[in-house]
């Protein structure tokens, strides 16, 4: 069983800069691949950044791509975003996941994740 816990959102100007943490509980997230993914008013649930378990692999949106850094640090059990030159169009809660169960070195799609963070919201203001 693994809890994640989100971090670090808040409101901010366009074109700053905010760093998401995800803390997970449970000694076996160092094996699973982590995602990011962020839920506007209105809008589904879409991906934004995963990376593997080991944290060499990694893939973006197209809309983050540039601007967000996925990472984790395995050994403090906590992954990471940072996101630089945020957009008004970046508003939404934020929402870290991980993935025990595809087999997948990185997962783009909601269905490849188990355990699901409760959310940190960002905006970003005009």
């Amino acid at each position: 069983q693994v809890q994640l816990v989100e971090s670090g959102g808040g409101l901010v100007q366009a074109g700053g800069s905010l760093r998401l943490s995800c803390a997970a509980s449970g000694r076996t997230f160092s094996s699973y691949a982590m995602g990011w993914f962020r839920q506007a008013p209105g809008k589904e649930r879409e991906f934004v950044a995963t990376i593997s378990w080991s944290g060499r692999t990694t893939y973006y949106a197209d809309s983050v791509k540039g601007r967000f850094t996925i990472s984790r640090d395995n050994a403090k059990n906590t992954g990471y975003l940072q996101m630089n030159s945020l957009k008004p169009e970046d508003t939404a809660v934020y929402y870290c996941a991980a993935d025990s169960r595809s087999g997948l070195t990185i997962a783009i799609s909601l269905a490849s994740y188990d355990y699901w963070g409760q959310g940190t919201q960002v905006t970003v203001s005009s």
